[in-house]
């Protein structure tokens, strides 16, 4: 069954988000940052990176030999590492718009270990 789009304006049609996901390191690592008292910090960095990830405050760093993958500081000693990908399904969210792309977190806590 296809989601009917009712009362949805033609910009909303091609997505406001970015779907996120989390690798199994970062879910360790969500742990951890819970754990020392910087969620809510974390919190905040996720939801602007669903809602758009190259927002600037707070500002972003695109890591030199990767492709599409960014950092953004949670502290001094931790970064948000992620990585921005097209929404190549055409994935959509709950009320049947698709995603603008897909968001990958791949690090939570320091990137130097």
């Amino acid at each position: 069954m296809t989601p009917r789009l009712r009362n949805v304006s033609p910009s909303l049609m091609y997505g406001l988000m970015y779907k996120t996901s989390l690798t199994r390191q970062a879910e360790k690592d969500a742990r951890k940052l819970e754990q020392v008292g910087l969620k809510q910090k974390t919190i905040y960095l996720l939801r602007i990176i669903r809602n758009n990830p190259f927002q600037n405050p707070p500002p972003y760093e695109k890591l030199q030999g990767y492709e599409a993958v960014y950092s953004r500081r949670i502290t001094i000693q931790h970064r948000l590492v992620y990585q921005v990908l097209p929404n190549e399904r055409n994935e959509i969210d709950e009320s049947g718009i698709p995603y603008k792309g897909k968001v990958k977190i791949i690090r939570m806590w320091t990137h130097y270990e």
